[in-house]
């Protein structure tokens, strides 16, 4: 283990060896990377931990400078974990550079199917009993995080002493079809609510899908920039200052040059890094396999449920009325033709969407009877979860708490600083 310090915190890097199948636990195993975080002034107190499990899937834990966001307000009282769940960050890499290594792409997507989140709970099981000597743990779920949360209150709550969920209830029923159906019009609303703010927007954005509809570019890191993928910088409305971001994107589209009219330098720098898979391509992978838990296959979900909202069909003329309408977390067949860091991975993600033995992930009997302290913040019209969904497992699952507010968007927890944090454990205990 290697410590340094921060302004106001001490680190230490932690490894840990886990099996990459935990019903095969003498088979192959893999790392997994988790960063320790103190107060200086508590190192040497024994703490109770709290393990921070980052949105997704497939990102590894935030990189924290100090005591950022919500990190100050845990650190008053808890030794904190950031993990890399599998795949991610600095645990063993899942790429297009390293899959090859697991062998062609049927072997690919079977080693995927173990990236969800009812393995990484059995992660967290085996690192707690290291870390903690068998005490529970408290829990902190963003986003897919909050998935995890309650995949551990299915499987495991003996090692929860308290689960916070911040944007993260997710359906406990609800296949993939279902989750982006009740997407689409969220997505909608949030794309009309950025035209009212920015109305210059709309031209902006026909002005640029006319342009790609006819160049179709390349971007610099290899990127081929179509209508569809350019409308998937929706995805930046979900977060707090996402519309804002979305619009000095699009303000810096076009320069003048000898030849015309062409997209700047540095709207195609920017758009390359928003848009890149490289650093994420887990996400990509097995995004819609977060939703799959019967015997039917995802099969594209977010690409043939669009279908039945023809109004963000990337091909209706840029020209008419109604500006183009930006699309969400939706994962799509072309994101693997586009980006050169998905490319290689197509069919195996074609394998992964076909696949239909996936086991169930939450168990209703056991949410309805659970005992452990639950608080879950639900965002009223998050663009990434829909708070219908959230409302109705916040319902089954006994106990639980919710603190339903449009103060903040899906990125809450980050945006607030201390006060979602504190609130969620004011009322986990009780003290609200």
């Amino acid at each position: 283990m290697t410590s340094y310090r921060q302004p106001g915190v001490i680190l230490t890097d932690h490894r840990f060896s886990v099996p990459l199948d935990h019903a095969n636990p003498s088979g192959e195993r893999i790392e997994l990377y988790g960063r320790e975080v103190v107060d200086p002034s508590k190192a040497g107190e024994d703490l109770p931990w709290l393990v921070y499990l980052e949105g997704g899937p497939g990102f590894g834990a935030r990189r924290f400078t100090g005591r950022q966001a919500w990190l100050d307000r845990a650190l008053r009282e808890f030794r904190v974990l950031l993990l890399d769940q599998r795949g991610t960050g600095l645990s063993t890499p899942l790429n297009r550079q390293t899959l090859p290594l697991v062998g062609a792409p049927r072997e690919q997507a079977d080693h995927l199917a173990l990236f969800r989140s009812d393995s990484i709970v059995r992660d967290c099981e085996t690192i707690r009993h290291q870390l903690t000597g068998g005490a529970p743990w408290t829990v902190l779920g963003q986003s897919f995080g909050g998935f995890c949360a309650v995949r551990y209150l299915s499987a495991a709550p003996e090692g929860l002493a308290t689960v916070l969920i911040t944007g993260g209830l997710p359906s406990l029923h609800a296949t993939a079809d279902d989750v982006y159906r009740a997407a689409y019009p969220r997505i909608e609303r949030k794309v009309a609510a950025h035209y009212a703010r920015y109305p210059g927007d709309a031209d902006r954005a026909r002005r640029i899908v006319r342009h790609l509809a006819e160049h179709r570019p390349e971007l610099p890191n290899g990127y081929r920039l179509t209508p569809e993928a350019f409308q998937s910088l929706g995805i930046l409305l979900g977060g707090s200052e996402g519309s804002h971001q979305l619009h000095h994107l699009l303000e810096n589209a076009f320069v003048r040059t000898p030849g015309g009219a062409e997209l700047s330098d540095a709207f195609q720098e920017a758009v390359a890094a928003q848009l890149s898979f490289a650093g994420h391509p887990l996400y990509a992978l097995v995004h819609e396999a977060a939703y799959a838990q019967d015997d039917r296959p995802t099969a594209w979900a977010a690409e043939r449920v669009r279908a039945e909202f023809p109004q963000f069909d990337p091909e209706r003329s840029p020209d008419g009325g109604t500006p183009p309408l930006f699309t969400g977390e939706t994962i799509h067949p072309w994101h693997f033709t586009s980006d050169p860091a998905l490319r290689p991975l197509r069919e195996t993600a074609d394998l992964l969407a076909a696949r239909t033995d996936w086991p169930a992930l939450y168990d209703p009997a056991r949410l309805a009877a659970n005992e452990v302290p639950v608080a879950a913040a639900v965002y009223h019209d998050d663009m990434y979860v829909d708070t219908a969904h959230s409302l109705e497992t916040a319902r089954a699952i006994r106990g639980l708490r919710t603190w339903v507010t449009d103060e903040y968007e899906h990125d809450g927890v980050r945006a607030s600083g201390p006060r979602v944090l504190d609130r969620l454990l004011g009322l986990a205990r009780g003290e609200i």
